[in-house]
Parts: C-alpha cells; structure tokens; sequence
C-alpha cells in the first residue's frame, strides 16, 4: 500500500508538471502571437495609409510562422502527456477548429501575399484577409475558452441517456436557445460570446502595444487613446463577465477561497488594467507592451486556476469531468514525455531567443516580402 501510494504521489507530481508547462507554452503562444492577431485588429480598423498598412502588416509578418511554432509545442505536449484529453477536444470541437485552421490559412496568405503585386485591389483583398482573419481568430480563441470555463456534454447525455462514453463530446456550433445553461450547449452562446469580446478587446490591445513598441508608423500617438478606450471597455466586460459566471458556475470562485495564493493570478490581470489606464503617460513602449502581456498571463492563468484539477467541466451529472488526473497518460509514457519535452522546449527556446535578437528593434526598414510585378 504504502508503494502504490508513493506512486500515485508521484504520478500525481508529474501530472501537474505537464499541467504548468503546457499552461505555460499556451500562454507564450498567445502572448507572441496573440500580438500578430491585435495587430491584423489594428490594420484593419486604423491603417489608412499605404505605408501605415505596409509598416503594420510587417510588424505581423516577420513574426507570426514563429510564434505559431509555439501552438504546435503545446498541441504536440498536450498529445504526449493528456492523451484522452487531447482526443477529446479534438474530437468535440472539429467543427470550430476546422474554422479556425481556414483562418489561419487566410491570415497567413494575406500577409504572404500583399507584397506580391502593386495593384491596389489586390493589397486591399489580402489586407481584408489579413484583417478580418485576425479578427475571428481573436474571437474564437476567446470563444474556446469560453467553452473550457463553461463546460462542455461529456458522452453526449441527453434525458438522462449517454450517445458515447464519458470522455467524448461533440458540440453544435450553436443551440437553438444559444444559452450556455442548455442540456446541450453549443460551441457560442452568449456567455462564451462575451469571454470572445474579451479576448477581442484584449488582443486589440496588446496588438496596438505591439506597433507601438516595433514601428514608427504615423497612427502610434492615436494608438494610445485607442488603448486607452479599449482599456475601459475591457474593464466593463470583466466586471460583467465575472457576474455572468456566477451564473453559469456558481462554484466558479471556489478555488481562490479554498487557496488564497491564487489571487496572484487575478492581481496580475487587474495590474495590467489599471497600469493601462496610464498608457499616455508612459514614456517606454516596452512598458506598455508589458502591461498587455499582465493581462494575457493574468486572465489565462486565473482561468485554469478557477478550475484545477479539471481541465474540461461536464454539464451534466452522469460523467465526471477531465482533470490532469484522469486524462494523463502511463507513468512510462510520462517519464519518456518528461525527456523528450525537456529537449524539445530547450530547442523552442534557443529557436525563440535568436529570432528576437535578429528582429530586435524598430522593424520599418526590414524587407519582408518582394514584390514581383507592377500593375
């Protein structure tokens, strides 16, 4: 007995080992490139010169196939360590993710594919893929996490009844009474919608941060008002979104009463929104970014930390939740995940430092794209 319980100890340590550094991989993914979907937000909505439009779409395009190499270490962590987790989802939410993939094809061939002639409808055709891509995807990402929060049909219960075991979902995009309380809810409704606002607001932000600190584009005086508007709007929709989730879960806040320490989580989304109401006075651009990347770290982390050890709520009472516990993988096949992981993020970092040092600085004069016939 005592041998089997300093395994599970163990297994235990190990599950939430992978748990933090996932969390912590999805995190950089959507502070790196939740910057390069703010800044498709701010081309599309404030970019009116051509050189606005080239300089912005640059401060997008020299980074995004790095930053989205990010995605690809968390969905390839998630996969060794949370298997049945990751079967899950991945099962459950085909149709948004499927959507999601053609947005990020139509974001990436915008930028890839402006430069390619000097026809202006042409530019105008790629900048309003790039634009209105970037848009939806900050409005999905926010919308997935909407539905993580919520909850999700696990088995597919309807009047009492499984479809399919316990660990399996699928999800409508919307049901019809598009409420997140239904017996079968769909991917939006309109508690998940208003986590999407957020996410919006968010990205919005720290993707004008972002063109601050990387561009000398004419519009980087007006982005600080913009910010600061956008910074209100974002404080209205938390105050609200966490009455709503009161609603929807009302054990939502149990966590931080059970465990003071994770308050630290919250403070840091809630220092990024009150440091951001001083954006204009801020001398350093850096700071600025650093706030809005406070409000990224914050809001995820506080997000999970409202829901450790589950790492996908059931809404219905026949199947138990997917926690880091029930979903992890072998203790072999964690042990391998453990060597194989350390190696891998090691490269991802080393990967990451030297692209930032190449990219260091101001980014108007660096050549991105080529232009390859004149109209």
């Amino acid at each position: 007995e005592i041998s089997l319980g300093l395994v599970g100890s163990e297994m235990c340590i190990r599950d939430r080992y992978w748990y933090i550094i996932i969390a912590l991989v999805m995190a950089m993914y959507f502070i790196l490139d939740g910057y390069d979907f703010g800044t498709g937000i701010i081309h599309l909505f404030f970019a009116k010169t051509e050189k606005d439009k080239e300089v912005i779409a640059k401060a997008a395009g020299l980074f995004w196939d790095s930053n989205e190499v990010w995605l690809v270490a968390g969905g390839g962590l998630l996969f060794m360590a949370f298997p049945t987790f990751y079967a899950s989802v991945f099962s459950g939410f085909y149709l948004p993710l499927i959507i999601v993939l053609w947005l990020v094809i139509f974001r990436a061939i915008g930028l890839e594919f402006r430069s390619q002639f000097k026809y202006q409808m042409w530019k105008d055709i790629w900048d309003a893929s790039f634009g209105v891509s970037s848009l939806l995807l900050a409005l999905f990402f926010g919308i997935a996490l909407g539905n993580v929060v919520r909850g999700v049909n696990l088995g597919g219960v309807e009047n009492g009844v499984s479809a399919y075991e316990g660990h399996y979902f699928f999800l409508p995009l919307w049901d019809s009474s598009f409420s997140p309380l239904s017996e079968t809810p769909g991917v939006i409704d309109w508690f998940t919608i208003i986590i999407g606002l957020i996410a919006v607001v968010t990205l919005a932000i720290h993707g004008a941060n972002w063109v601050i600190l990387k561009t000398n584009s004419s519009i980087n005086q007006q982005l600080k008002s913009v910010i600061f508007k956008l910074n209100i709007a974002l404080a209205v929709l938390t105050v609200f979104s966490l009455s709503v989730w009161q609603l929807v879960n009302p054990k939502a806040l149990d966590n931080f009463l059970d465990k003071p320490y994770l308050i630290i989580f919250p403070i840091l989304y809630f220092a990024g929104i009150v440091g951001l109401f001083f954006i204009k006075k801020i001398k350093k651009d850096s700071h600025s970014f650093a706030l809005s990347t406070l409000l990224i770290i914050g809001g995820i982390t506080s997000s999970l930390a409202s829901m450790f050890p589950v790492i996908l709520p059931s809404t219905n009472a026949v199947h138990e939740s997917l926690t880091i516990y029930n979903t992890s993988t072998s203790a072999y096949g964690l042990s391998v995940a453990f060597n194989w992981g350390i190696v891998g993020l090691i490269l991802l970092v080393i990967y990451f430092i030297i692209q930032k040092r190449m990219m260091a600085g101001k980014i108007d004069n660096m050549d991105y794209g080529l232009s390859l016939i004149h109209i």
